[in-house]
């Protein structure tokens, strides 16, 4: 039976990804007597069961709720949970607050999620790193991080949402259909029907997966939106001491190549140290991600990471998201709805990796992914970057431009589309926020867990 509605609320926040959770906590930390509404569209934690995570399936069968993507605790319940304490990368909160008050905000969180159990170990930025780097015209962004691992973080967010649970309504498989930005009324259904109630305050915290719900209703109430930038590419997958003179040490190398052919900005990100390749459904668009767990029994020989190029459009185009979408929709077309794997090697001969020569690979892949040829669906421009970039990496790294070094695709980062915002309350809109990556905000865990605590803490003292 489901959790009955009430009529009205003080706090309504949609979504229950880590920006929202942190929202909810703040609130009821600093005013235990606020009545707060938590929807969620997706399933309860426990009840995220990937077909192809769980081994029930090799390949995704497009469930109706991706269960890596959507439910309780986000996106970032199944990343790989890196926490990155710093403002040189990983979102645009530096846009609206200073630089120490954003670092001041991730510390809080921090020991949030400390206190659910999260580690305390933490990866210090190396200068040796950095300086190796430089001498290729590499250039490496410098972060202190926490590697929380795909399980660890699990039940440390589990261990959130059971504290929250007590204390706040939460209604999972609810979609929100409708928000009055006058009335304040909100409109939903679950399994059980339509629902209506209002809140004084609304929360945005919807997630990249309901960035496209949240652009689509400021379109509609008439709040301005700009676009942010679009990251087109492949997750890399190579045996893991390639890279374990980085991984040792600072845990994560996220370095940027500006390609010598184009002048574009290639970036590599989303390390996963002895982890496995894994597939993401957004609305329909299969595409490719990484995990890594901190328990050795789920370690893998192979390491993967992300090399995304980006690209700003200009006018009269104004449509990035949807030109990410059709540039991985080719590659779900050519592979038969799943993901495209090739040989590094292969890629540079010009050259299809099938079956045969796939399993002739020295680096053995951890996804059930289609042989294929990724030119003939990623553009010649992206595609010469990424190959650039990859040669590049292998002065510091050695191995990496292997001939074996396997490639999927296709990965996308689209970010939201930004709302005109004034400290996080939407133009026009009285009472209403948007926090996190579903509002171009924030691109990681620490930044939108940050960006919650703080517009909970303005929600109070109002």
């Amino acid at each position: 039976m489901a959790k009955a509605f009430n009529t009205s609320y003080d706090v309504a926040i949609i979504g229950g990804g880590i920006g929202g959770l942190m929202c909810a906590y703040r609130l009821h930390e600093k005013n235990p007597e606020l009545k707060i509404i938590l929807l969620e569209k997706g399933n309860p934690l426990k009840k995220r069961l990937c077909p192809v995570v769980s081994h029930r399936s090799e390949v995704c069968v497009k469930c109706k709720n991706c269960a890596i993507m959507e439910g309780m605790a986000g996106a970032g319940a199944f990343s790989d949970g890196k926490y990155i304490i710093s403002t040189e990368y990983g979102g645009w909160l530096t846009d609206y607050m200073e630089g120490a008050a954003v670092i001041d905000y991730i510390e809080q969180a921090d020991k949030i999620l400390v206190s659910f159990g999260a580690t305390t170990e933490r990866y210090q930025p190396s200068n040796e790193l950095k300086k190796l780097c430089l001498k290729h015209d590499l250039h490496m962004a410098q972060a202190q991080v926490k590697h929380l691992g795909t399980d660890s973080n699990f039940s440390t967010m589990d261990a959130m949402i059971e504290y929250l649970e007590h204390h706040i309504d939460i209604h999972t498989g609810t979609d929100v259909t409708d928000i009055d930005k006058s009335s304040h009324e909100i409109t939903c259904t679950d399994s059980e029907g339509t629902h209506s109630f209002s809140a004084s305050h609304i929360v945005f915290a919807v997630g990249r997966v309901g960035s496209k719900f949240f652009s689509a209703w400021c379109n509609r109430v008439g709040i301005p939106l700009q676009n942010n930038q679009v990251d087109v590419g492949v997750r890399v997958e190579l045996p893991a001491m390639i890279w374990e003179d980085f991984s040792k040490v600072i845990y994560e190398p996220k370095i940027i190549y500006r390609s010598k052919h184009y002048g574009d900005l290639t970036r590599m990100f989303c390390f996963n140290e002895r982890g496995s390749v894994v597939t993401e459904n957004t609305d329909g668009v299969i595409t490719v991600n990484g995990h890594s767990y901190r328990g050795a029994d789920r370690k893998t020989e192979n390491s993967n990471f992300a090399l995304l190029t980006t690209k700003r459009f200009t006018q009269p185009f104004n449509n990035p998201i949807e030109y990410a979408r059709h540039v991985a929709s080719l590659s779900n077309l050519i592979s038969g709805g799943s993901i495209l794997i090739q040989r590094f090697g292969d890629l540079k001969l010009g050259r299809r990796t099938d079956d045969s020569r796939l399993a002739a690979s020295t680096t053995r892949p951890t996804l059930k992914a289609v042989p294929g040829d990724l030119s003939l669906c990623m553009p010649k421009r992206q595609l010469d970057n990424i190959i650039e970039t990859i040669e590049a990496l292998d002065h510091i790294a050695p191995g990496t431009a292997n001939y074996d070094t396997l490639l999927y695709g296709i990965e996308c980062k689209y970010y939201s589309a930004r709302p005109e915002a004034e400290d996080f309350a939407l133009v026009g809109c009285k009472n209403i926020y948007a926090v996190g990556d579903g509002a171009g905000f924030t691109r990681s865990l620490s930044q939108a867990a940050a960006n919650g605590l703080y517009v909970a803490d303005k929600i109070v003292k109002e």
